[in-house]
């Protein structure tokens, strides 16, 4: 489940470089709130403390309540980031498991 949350989130995260109207942001940044919180809830179930505060970090800095304003090109950054992380840990999570 984590595995295709984390999937998920890149292509939302990807598809925000497109230019899209203002909603479509609105709705990745509650989704990324959801999608980390609910990462950050099963890092913490599996004792992986560093991943819980990562994913909770991420939450807080996605959360449509109080925006970050960044600026387009920074967000653009940082979403592309933030994508490749998620997509890295996919295989990171993958080799640990093996």
């Amino acid at each position: 489940m984590s595995n295709t949350i984390k999937i998920i989130l890149s292509i939302l995260l990807f598809t925000c470089l497109a230019d899209l109207p203002y909603g479509y942001y609105q709705f990745v940044r509650f989704a990324g709130l959801v999608g980390f919180g609910y990462l950050a809830y099963e890092s913490h179930r599996n004792g992986k403390e560093k991943e819980m505060y990562i994913f909770g970090a991420l939450a807080l800095l996605f959360q449509p309540f109080f925006k970050i304003a960044l600026g387009r090109q920074i967000w653009n950054v940082v979403d592309v980031i933030i994508g490749l992380g998620l997509i890295i840990s996919i295989f990171i999570d993958g080799k640990e498991n093996k």
